[in-house]
């Protein structure tokens, strides 16, 4: 197989270039423009194009590869890897982007945030180390006026310092975590509960009634970056997924 045109390689001009580089070719991958077994252009040549130094380069394509979306080889250069034999995985959501996808329109509350040390019931909900440092948020996501979600998250300052300056006040936590974060792995649990008084209040359904807890975890390697509960009411919502060998199609 021919190597990709170069000029496929587009930066978006956000954040750091070694991500910019990863993400140009992580689309290209996903999207199946460049399938598996497609040669990816060598180092010097995207050196070159994108104006960027070797160890820029380098360090996006290791992420790359750490992530099982290219193979590098020393003698016969680096290629798209092929789909491992079993995969299944929920997509990160954007919750403004699941509400406007249903025809609303979308909103949010921030309720409260703390930043410091986990307290002990936050610790033990979220299973954190009592000297972990992390900004604590409770969300109320609307779709057209009405409650959508009860998001209640912790970000840990060590993987994401830049959430200390960060308000919040133009983009929800969730979407700014994934504009300006980089994760290698996630972890989703979903559950059936009954809603307590104070999440039933928030939710404007009954106490007792059913929802749906969508509990989610992200880390950069081994270093944590976020956890999250999400709290759906159970009547209003159900979850669907298509998904191809590389995530959702």
């Amino acid at each position: 197989m021919s190597p990709p045109q170069i000029d496929a390689v587009t930066l978006d001009g956000a954040g750091p270039l070694y991500d910019q580089i990863r993400r140009a070719i992580r689309d290209l991958i996903l999207a199946g423009s460049w399938p598996p077994g497609t040669a990816v252009p060598p180092e010097h040549a995207l050196m070159e194009k994108l104006g960027a130094s070797r160890m820029t380069v380098h360090r996006a394509l290791a992420q790359l590869a750490r992530e099982g979306l290219i193979t590098r080889r020393r003698r016969s250069g680096t290629i798209v890897a092929s789909p491992p034999a079993s995969h299944a995985m929920l997509d990160i959501l954007s919750i403004p982007e699941e509400v406007r996808e249903h025809g609303q329109i979308y909103s949010y509350r921030i309720l409260q945030r703390r930043d410091g040390k986990a307290s002990r019931e936050i610790a033990a909900r979220f299973d954190l180390a009592r000297s972990a440092e992390i900004a604590h948020l409770t969300v109320l996501h609307f779709a057209d006026r009405a409650p959508h979600v009860l998001e209640d998250r912790v970000i840990h300052l060590a993987a994401m310092p830049k959430v200390v300056d960060e308000t919040f006040a133009e983009t929800p936590p969730g979407d700014w975590l994934l504009r300006n974060s980089l994760w290698t792995q996630a972890e989703h649990a979903i559950s059936a509960v009954a809603a307590g008084p104070q999440e039933a209040e928030l939710l404007t359904i009954d106490t007792g009634e059913p929802c749906l807890l969508v509990e989610r975890r992200t880390w950069n390697q081994a270093q944590p970056i976020t956890a999250v509960r999400l709290l759906y009411p159970g009547g209003r919502h159900r979850f669907v997924g298509r998904f191809g060998p590389y995530g959702a199609v």
